[in-house]
């Protein structure tokens, strides 16, 4: 399996890059390649679609709490809604999106079922919004190979403007 993690505050040009750059590592891989993601908008609604196009196999994983998007924007729910038509699996996951700790145990867990890692991230440190630099070094501590996925011209909205780490997954 391979999954993707990374950045949530990407500029509307980066997510178009990414998207380049996810779909020409995802035709590399063998067509039965399957694919994992952490229901949410933003990358994970990215990664989906790119790997939907591709018709490879995607799972995606979906809070065990029925109510967890009850309080999200519409968009966010849309989102969901559509991973979860373009999923070829849905796993449940005791998860709460509204506690970061639990979002960054779900995404440990995610990484720690695949055997790659793609990582949308510029090489900066974690913080208190945003846990990809965990995840890379979480995953290279266990032997998952990560590929970091920074294209030339990549940028991230200016400070402020991103979205938390969890819940506003939902609202990216």
């Amino acid at each position: 399996m391979i999954t993707a993690v990374g950045h949530a505050d990407l500029t509307s040009t980066t997510r178009d890059l990414v998207r380049a750059a996810l779909r020409e590592r995802m035709r590399a891989l063998p067509p039965d390649a399957t694919a994992l993601v952490r229901a949410g908008a933003g990358l994970p609604l990215l990664f989906g679609r790119v790997v939907h196009e591709l018709g490879q196999r995607l799972v995606v994983l979906l809070p065990e709490r029925g109510d967890a998007l009850a309080g999200a924007p519409f968009p966010d729910q849309q989102a969901h809604r559509e991973l979860l038509a373009l999923a070829e699996q849905i796993r449940m996951l005791p998860l709460d999106p509204r506690d970061r700790d639990a979002c960054v145990s779900a995404d440990e867990r995610l990484v720690s079922g695949c055997c790659r890692l793609l990582a949308v991230w510029d090489g900066s440190p974690s913080s208190g919004q945003d846990a990809t630099a965990h995840m890379v070094a979480y995953a290279r501590a266990r032997g998952i190979a990560v590929e970091v996925v920074w294209p030339a011209g990549a940028a991230r909205e200016p400070a402020g403007r991103g979205a938390p780490l969890c819940v506003p997954e939902h609202s990216r």
